[in-house]
């Protein structure tokens, strides 16, 4: 029976993070893959914790995953240091992760989401009316 609930929450999750996806702007879906690899990383934690070996291998390769998601969708256009500057950060982020998972290092898991979490709360910050893109047509 509880296969059954566990399944019918995981499938509302999906709907929830589908609707989420296609309702969201760019800014928006940065924030939801921000969302995405510090709950994965916590996750981890907690696999790493109670002995979950595998559990934490998946969560720390989605985590990597989900990282370079945000490294790829860096614009080397934008004549910015911070465009280089959050490439190496990205990078950094992603070694970090590996490590965590190869050395079972919480320390490392830590590290990588305070990191991100500070990411995080800088683009939060972003005011509304500069979210907007040259010649996005919104």
């Amino acid at each position: 029976m509880s296969y059954g609930n566990s399944r019918g929450a995981g499938a509302y999750q999906q709907v929830h993070i589908q609707g989420g996806v296609e309702n969201a702007d760019p800014h928006g879906l940065v924030k939801m893959l921000m969302d995405g690899a510090l709950e994965r990383i916590r996750f981890a934690g907690g696999c790493m914790a109670s002995g979950n070996v595998a559990g934490k291998g998946e969560a720390i390769s989605k985590a990597i995953d989900i990282v370079g998601a945000l490294q790829s969708g860096l614009n080397p256009e934008v004549d910015t240091p911070l465009v280089a500057q959050l490439d190496s950060l990205y990078d950094y982020m992603s070694r970090r992760l590996l490590h965590a998972n190869l050395h079972d290092d919480q320390d490392a898991l830590d590290e990588v989401s305070r990191l991100l979490s500070q990411i995080r709360e800088s683009w939060m910050a972003i005011p509304a009316e500069a979210r907007q893109v040259p010649g996005a047509g919104a």
